[in-house]
């Protein structure tokens, strides 16, 4: 294998575009809170490109038009950052993200270039409408984050591009914004999730909900927003009980698997209760 830890972004462009030693093409690590527990017991053979040394990408702050979170910051940095309500939801998952030590190491970026079903950033961030932005030597990109992650283990990321931050866009102007993170385990910490629910509303000065985002993860292969719930809560009084509105329906097309941490029906039943409990929050 070969690693390189480079210091500027423009030679991990570069050596992404190059393919790395063996032609295989380059994994990238940040944290590697996944990539090297995965390879325990056996000798590692990939191209390493650690990502870690290059400048500019910590930090989660306002900027142009909304927020960007670089890809090098941690869920510590995000829970210390200066942020808005809008990210109270993100904050609850990066609090349930593992323990401490994993929580200071691995970062949003790489929770969901990782692309597990279960990664509890990624029904928050779908919530939160954000962009995956992404580099090479062919330039720049924006990705709707619906779209970059496809499956289990699978992103639209090609072989020679970085992904370099999310961006998130400001909410409608005079908007009051409310999110909350709803995420079901055999416990309270340290588990992969049976089912997990994101919402972020946003509720104009007439008392009404202006827009409403509710996203569910690990009860599809990808997260899985749900569109007919959203459209139905717009309009209605942001209340408590308006939490009612959620039905059995507004989660059918999801498509939740039996393991050995619960059965499909439960992960759908689940799924629905959850949805129920988040809108309560940011309703209430």
């Amino acid at each position: 294998m070969a690693f390189l830890r480079p210091t500027r972004l423009e030679d991990a462009i570069g050596a992404l575009g190059s393919g790395g030693p063996s032609g295989a093409g380059w994994v990238v690590v940040a944290g590697a809170t996944d990539h090297y527990p995965a390879r325990v017991g056996r000798a590692p053979v990939e191209d390493v490109l650690d990502v870690t040394a290059i400048g500019g990408l910590r930090g989660a702050a306002a900027v142009d038009g909304g927020w960007r979170i670089g890809a090098l910051t941690t869920w510590t940095d995000l829970v210390e950052a200066d942020l808005p309500p809008l990210f109270d939801a993100l904050r609850a998952a990066a609090l349930a993200v593992g323990g401490q030590q994993i929580q200071a190491r691995a970062t949003v970026v790489g929770n969901v270039c990782n692309a597990s079903p279960a990664a509890d950033g990624m029904p928050n961030l779908l919530a939160l409408d954000a962009l995956v932005e992404l580099a090479s030597v062919r330039g720049p990109r924006r990705v709707p984050i619906g779209e970059f992650v496809t499956g289990n283990r699978r992103t639209v990321r090609a072989a020679d591009e970085l992904v370099t931050g999310l961006f998130i866009p400001a909410p409608l102007d005079g908007a009051t914004v409310r999110s909350a993170f709803e995420k079901l385990g055999s416990r309270a910490y340290l588990v992969i999730s049976i089912a997990m629910v994101a919402a972020v509303v946003e509720v104009g000065a007439d008392g009404l909900i202006a827009r409403a985002r509710v996203a569910v993860g690990a009860c599809s292969e990808v997260a899985q927003r749900l569109t007919a719930l959203e459209a139905d809560l717009v309009g209605l009084r942001a209340h408590a009980s308006t939490a009612g509105v959620a039905r059995a329906a507004h989660v059918a097309a999801l498509s939740p698997i039996d393991d050995v941490r619960g059965s499909a029906a439960y992960r759908r039943d689940a799924a629905l209760t959850l949805v129920r409990r988040a809108l309560e929050q940011v309703l209430g």
